[in-house]
């Protein structure tokens, strides 16, 4: 049953009015009307059929897919259908991700303290390979309990999160945990890794800098207060904030904990990322290392 049909049984079986049913499901009235207007043809139902599977892949993302990714997943359920006009059908309906909201930074720069030279330089296009640049950031997960933080490292590669951890404190401890997890995660051999960070007090003492030291990884910072300078990182606070945090109301830290880190397994192995060819993470990582293995095949004139 489409959601349009769906709508007329609920009038017909419980008296619900049309107004009250489209409203609830997020559809247009003006697009159910036309579809009890009786356009039967070929391209009408279609063209119903797919808004119907619209709003369906709509609310499995819990709202938070804009046209682009809809459209992935229209692909790759055998559809041929624009970009254009599955944004033109989602238009009609009311559905639109939600906006965010501006991040406030809690970067607190220890102008003290040492300062690792700029390896990036705002080239954040992904390495051919992972485990060649990493960034990371941290960023406060609000709860009612009191103050709570998550550090991410993210692989520039397939913009995976390699690494994360949360604690109560905003600390270089903190930031180090979401290292050494990035370190095992990846087998524990890095050496030679970017990891690229802002100017922040936890990333710029003698107890972050001795852990990257440790295991051959090599510090860049961005300016203090450029969030270009770490573009990506702030990106991946600003999707957490965006689909999440402004989203849920977390009464204590293991809620946060539990949500944060469903949100992060979500993140990489499930949610398309523009970066990754519209693949997620994972799946952009496997098939990056399924084409590495495949040998060059030589030339026929060559083999000749």
């Amino acid at each position: 049953m489409t959601v349009a049909a769906f709508i007329a049984a609920q009038r017909a079986s419980f008296g619900v009015p049309h107004t009250v049913a489209c409203r609830a499901l997020g559809v247009s009235q003006a697009w159910f009307y036309k579809w009890r207007g009786g356009d039967v043809s070929p391209r009408r139902a279609r063209r119903a059929a797919l808004a119907a599977l619209i709003v369906f892949l709509f609310r499995k993302h819990q709202a938070r897919y804009g046209s682009p990714r809809i459209w992935l997943d229209l692909r790759d359920l055998g559809w041929r259908v624009s970009v254009n006009t599955v944004a033109a059908l989602m238009a009609e309906q009311g559905l639109a991700a939600r906006r965010t909201k501006r991040r406030r930074s809690l970067t607190k720069p220890d102008r003290s303290a040492r300062k690792a030279p700029d390896l990036l330089q705002r080239r954040f296009d992904p390495p051919q390979q992972p485990d060649v640049a990493w960034v990371g950031d941290l960023t406060e997960l609000p709860n009612d309990e009191g103050k709570f933080y998550l550090a991410a490292v993210l692989d520039l590669h397939a913009r995976r999160c390699v690494g994360f951890a949360m604690g109560e404190r905003h600390d270089a401890a903190l930031a180090k945990a979401a290292l050494c997890m990035a370190i095992a995660v990846r087998g524990g051999r890095v050496d030679g890794v970017i990891f690229h960070t802002d100017q922040g007090g936890e990333y710029t003492g003698s107890v972050f800098a001795h852990a990257c030291t440790e295991a051959g990884v090599r510090q860049s910072m961005g300016r203090t207060g450029s969030a270009l300078d770490n573009a990506v990182a702030e990106a991946f606070n600003s999707t957490l904030e965006f689909e999440l945090l402004s989203q849920e109301h977390f009464t204590t830290r293991g809620q946060a904990r539990a949500a944060v880190a469903a949100f992060i397994d979500e993140y990489n192995t499930t949610r398309r990322h523009s970066s990754a060819g519209g693949l997620s993470p994972v799946a952009y990582e496997l098939a990056a290392a399924a084409r590495a293995s495949v040998p060059d095949r030589p030339h026929p004139q060559a083999a000749a």
